[in-house]
């Protein structure tokens, strides 16, 4: 290999070779060691295969007779390290203050002698097979911010890599969704953190009553597990509850907090375990949305991980701890993604709307009738929507559901049959993956723009958009209808509205950090 720190043994194969035989080596004659008549061996230095290139090799014996033999080329190869390129860091985040972590960077080009460079400092690194594995020290991520991280490949050649920031965060990583308690007093934002490396958390605001602007409680409570999904207040106030997706198919659970009556803050008081069963009986694994029933006895968890057909959970709540209990699962049709409860507490629905597990998508929704008594779900049927169907919303007067659906990019509109529960569809509304529906039942919002609502027919019209740089839009509505909320995952920010109660119209009133 050209510029090697040490040279090299070079065994020469041959015939006639005497005790006084020499080899040469690209005009240089090395140390020679006679091995039989059939073997030498030369000790190459380093500085002869400094430059790529063919040198001739020759073994003269000396006189009287000898002579040289035939010339056999050597070449010595030019293998200079690429400069290499980081595609992915695993994980790309950590919250401020945390515990010492092990840092995987995905990647081209990496060699044995790589080293990870957290903002230019060398870290010991090792090369596990495919990406480059490196020890974050606690006192690297003591403070919030960002850190550049790059690889860095020795001569000959090589170079440092393109940089990828790591988000140092001092609150919640990656909103997902935001719930407001019954009184419209706190609002709680559950934030799926870190993927495989830190749990995810709740942030925790109070809500000005006057003006809809949310302060900070305090900072974010864990969750104990990993990719917060969906987050519920019970009717009384008095508990909050998390549907944690986990680690994917195997795993998952739901947190369970008190809420200070006063303060607002949490407390968390356990995690359930998914309760994952292996096929024929339905997946339970892997929590992705919740609803809590509007007695305040029951909890309702879609679980969208394991084999298809997935299931709900079906909890009790404990009046005074708020722990759930669980009673049971129920199939739903396919891959459950969202569990929505009517506002009477005697239906619910659960979207169908994940890959099944032949590959297909889902297009139904399944619907069941509540025992108010015990809670358990009874199967009514299942009633087809679009493709990939993945939130449901129910009209405040209980008359109406209207299901996005992701994969056809509609929105299938249903009424509700009062005795059974059961659906029937009355419409479909192109370019809409879902709808959130103002307390007062008259407007629905999609992204930024503004939907007026038959509350005798469950229609919607078009009435336009709604200010300029709205983005995301609201996710959840103030009890009050005044203010409104919004997640958005890649600012780690909560948008906050005020709500014109003519119009439904929407006027950004600032952002606050998770």
């Amino acid at each position: 290999m050209v510029g090697t720190a040490a040279g090299f043994t070079l065994t020469v194969n041959g015939m006639n070779f005497l005790a006084t035989s020499m080899v040469n080596f690209g005009g240089t004659t090395p140390t020679t060691t006679f091995v039989s008549s059939t073997q030498l061996t030369a000790a190459i230095p380093a500085a002869a295969i400094a430059s790529a290139g063919t040198v001739a090799v020759i073994v003269t014996n000396s006189a009287p007779g000898g002579g040289s033999s035939n010339m056999v080329s050597f070449a010595i190869n030019s293998e200079t390290n690429q400069i290499p390129t980081i595609s992915s860091l695993d994980p790309s985040c950590a919250p401020v203050g945390t515990q010492a972590f092990t840092l995987a960077v995905m990647g081209t080009n990496f060699v044995p002698s790589s080293v990870i460079r957290w903002n230019g400092k060398d870290l010991p690194t090792t090369l596990n097979g495919g990406p480059l594995m490196a020890q974050i020290p606690a006192n690297d991520i003591a403070t919030a911010g960002t850190a550049a991280v790059t690889v860095f490949n020795p001569a000959p050649g090589g170079g440092a890599s393109n940089p990828v920031s790591f988000n140092i965060a001092a609150g919640g990583v990656g909103p997902t969704a935001l719930a407001v308690d019954p009184s419209g007093k706190f609002a709680y934002v559950a934030n799926e953190g870190c993927p495989d490396a830190f749990a995810g958390n709740v942030s925790m605001y109070a809500i000005n009553s006057t003006n809809g602007t949310l302060t900070s409680s305090g900072p974010p409570v864990t969750t104990g597990d990993f990719g917060a999904d969906s987050v519920a207040v019970d009717p009384s106030g008095k508990f909050a509850y998390v549907a944690n997706w986990g680690e994917g198919n195997t795993a998952g659970s739901v947190s369970m907090y008190v809420i200070n009556g006063t303060t607002g803050t949490l407390t968390i008081t356990g995690t359930t375990v998914a309760p994952c069963t292996a096929p024929p009986s339905p997946g339970s694994c892997a929590p992705w949305s919740l609803a809590v029933h509007p007695s305040g006895k029951f909890v309702y968890v879609a679980n969208e991980g394991d084999f298809t057909p997935t299931s709900v959970s079906i909890y009790a709540i404990d009046p005074t701890t708020g722990v759930l209990t669980l009673i049971g699962t129920v199939a739903v049709d396919g891959r459950a993604i969202s569990v929505t409860v009517d506002p009477s507490g005697k239906f619910a629905y659960v979207a169908d709307g994940g890959q099944n597990s032949d590959g297909s998508k889902g297009t139904n929704v399944s619907m069941y009738a509540i025992d108010g008594t015990t809670g358990v779900l009874t199967s009514i049927g299942k009633i087809a929507a679009g493709l990939s169907p993945s939130s449901i919303a129910i009209h405040p007067n209980g008359k109406f559901v209207y299901v996005g659906n992701s994969g056809s990019n509609d929105l299938s509109i249903y009424t509700i049959d009062a005795t059974t529960g059961k659906l029937t569809l009355t419409g479909t509304v192109a370019g809409i993956l879902g709808i959130l529906i103002h307390p007062s039942g008259k407007f629905g919002y999609v992204g930024t723009s503004i939907y007026t609502i038959d509350t005798t027919t469950g229609a919607l019209t078009f009435a336009g958009t709604t200010g300029a740089g709205l983005s995301p839009g609201p996710s959840t509505i103030h009890p009050s209808g005044k203010f409104a909320y919004g997640v958005d995952h890649n600012s780690n920010t909560v948008p906050m509205y005020s709500i014109d109660a003519t119009t439904g119209s929407l006027t950004l009133i600032g952002t606050i950090g998770t």
